[in-house]
């Protein structure tokens, strides 16, 4: 298969090229404050600060501040947390019961059951 080649404008090429140098640029950065010999001198203890997970960091711990609830939330959690443990415990509880039915009427052989020593 030949190598496909796509026509990209050159707006958007610029914008790649920009997000490669200030990806490069941070990188760049991010080597040099992390091997600086001199950091544990300043207090900083050898790790780097980054004010973006020092953001995140500051949201996980007042988001539930600023948490209001809706009926949105109240939907996605029925959705994601009690409609998946009542049809666990539906499938489960019917597998229980048409077990203990093939026991009950003899279908099983005793030796052959499986937790028979529960």
């Amino acid at each position: 298969m030949a190598s496909q080649q796509f026509d990209v404008d050159s707006n958007t090429r610029q914008i790649i090229e920009e997000k490669a140098k200030r990806r490069a640029f941070l990188r760049e950065e991010f080597i040099k404050q992390k091997t600086n010999p001199f950091q544990h001198a300043s207090g900083g203890g050898g790790t780097v600060f980054d004010p973006a997970m020092m953001r995140y960091q500051a949201m996980t711990v007042s988001g539930w501040d600023y948490f209001k609830p809706s009926g949105k939330n109240a939907l996605y959690g029925l959705i994601f947390i009690v409609a998946p443990m009542f049809t666990f415990g539906y499938f489960v509880q019917k597998s229980k019961a048409e077990q203990e039915a093939k026991y009950r009427r003899g279908e099983v052989a005793y030796k052959d059951r499986r937790f028979k020593f529960i």
